[in-house]
């Protein structure tokens, strides 16, 4: 076969090269939001799994908090949309890796960080902890991994019913915010 008329197909991302891309995502979101002066833990001093308080100084500074949900959710849409369109894991695992990493650093940009200041519950937003961007980035890979494990009618509901509960919760926390 004469090599100037054969065009080889493309390469396909496998299962290692995703796994090393998931890797390289998280260390990329670590490294520059250092960079940019982010502290890689809450100022307080500690490291918490969980943050209940969506007005605490300490929202986005630890492990999870409410804006986790979110996060999961976001994993979760990747691939309910995806699967509609027909796309297969690897290239819905890919986006996911491109949107997760791309929306904590653009997120930390001061172009964002000035629009989440202008509203009242991010008024004192500093941005998050080295720690909880990371985090947030991998809640979103494992709401990722959950939502591909269910049927698609499941992973609706579900999404339904954390995007209920959360709304549920802020409303509440809104009236006896203090």
């Amino acid at each position: 076969m004469d090599s100037r008329t054969h065009i080889a197909p493309a390469p396909r991302l496998g299962t290692g090269t995703l796994t090393g891309a998931a890797a390289l995502g998280a260390v990329l979101i670590g490294v520059t939001l250092w960079l940019w002066g982010q502290p890689l833990i809450c100022a307080c001093g500690y490291v918490k799994l969980w943050e209940g308080s969506i007005f605490s100084k300490h929202t986005s500074q630890h492990v999870a908090d409410w804006y986790t949900v979110g996060h999961v959710v976001s994993g979760m849409l990747v691939v309910l949309v995806g699967r509609w369109v027909g796309s297969g894991f690897r290239s819905l695992l890919a986006i996911t890796i491109v949107i997760g990493t791309g929306w904590e650093i653009v997120e930390h940009t001061e172009r964002v960080m000035r629009q989440f200041r202008a509203t009242a519950l991010y008024s004192d937003y500093a941005g998050d902890s080295v720690l909880n961007a990371v985090a947030d980035y991998l809640w979103m890979l494992g709401g990722f991994a959950l939502a591909w494990q269910l049927r698609q009618l499941w992973v609706a509901v579900l999404i339904v019913a954390l995007e209920a509960v959360s709304a549920l919760v802020a409303a509440i926390a809104w009236r006896c915010r203090p």
